[in-house]
C-alpha cells in the first residue's frame, strides 16, 4: 500500500520577514528537509551518498504560497511521490499549519552520479514507489496570471 511521509518543524524568528510572516525562501528550504526525509527513507541517505557519490539532484521546483505563516507555527509536511522512472523522480510535498494547506512544492529529480545522470537502483526505485500517489489536481500546472 503506498503511503505518503511526514515532516514535522517549527518556525523560527530568523525565518520571519518583515511583514511579520514566514519568508518565501523558508518554505523551499523547509520542503527541502522534506526532500532529505524521503531520501534517507528510501536508503539516498548519507551513508549511500559517500558511499556511491549518487545522489538526487532537483531540476524543476513550483512552490504554491496559499497562506501565510507566522512566528513559531507547527509545520506538517506530508510527502509523496508521483512517479519513479528509470533516473527520475516526480515528488509532492504539501505544507498545513494546524490542518491547513498552506503551501505545496512538485518537484522533478534526477538520480545522478557525479554531474551525470545514473539509473536508480531497483530496490531503492521500488521503496520510492511505496510512496507514490496519485497527483493532486495543481500537479503539472504551469504558472498562470
Amino acid at each position: 500500500m503506498s503511503e505518503p511521509l511526514e515532516y514535522h518543524d517549527t518556525v523560527r524568528d530568523e525565518w520571519i520577514d518583515y511583514n511579520g510572516h514566514l519568508s518565501e525562501p523558508f518554505y523551499v528550504m523547509v520542503f527541502g528537509f522534506a526532500t532529505t526525509n524521503l531520501m534517507d527513507h528510501v536508503g539516498l541517505d548519507e551513508r549511500y551518498r559517500a558511499e556511491t557519490g549518487r545522489s538526487l539532484y532537483t531540476v524543476e521546483a513550483h512552490v504554491r504560497y496559499l497562506r501565510e505563516v507566522g512566528r513559531d507555527a507547527a509545520l506538517h509536511v506530508t510527502t509523496f511521490v508521483l512517479s519513479v522512472g528509470e533516473k527520475k523522480v516526480r515528488l509532492c510535498h504539501e505544507l498545513r499549519v494546524d490542518g491547513e494547506l498552506v503551501a505545496t512544492e512538485e518537484l522533478l529529480a534526477i538520480h545522478v552520479a557525479g554531474a551525470r545522470a545514473a539509473p536508480l537502483a531497483e530496490d531503492i526505485a521500488d521503496r520510492l514507489r511505496r510512496h507514490r500517489l496519485p497527483a493532486p489536481g495543481y500537479a503539472g500546472r504551469a504558472i498562470s496570471s
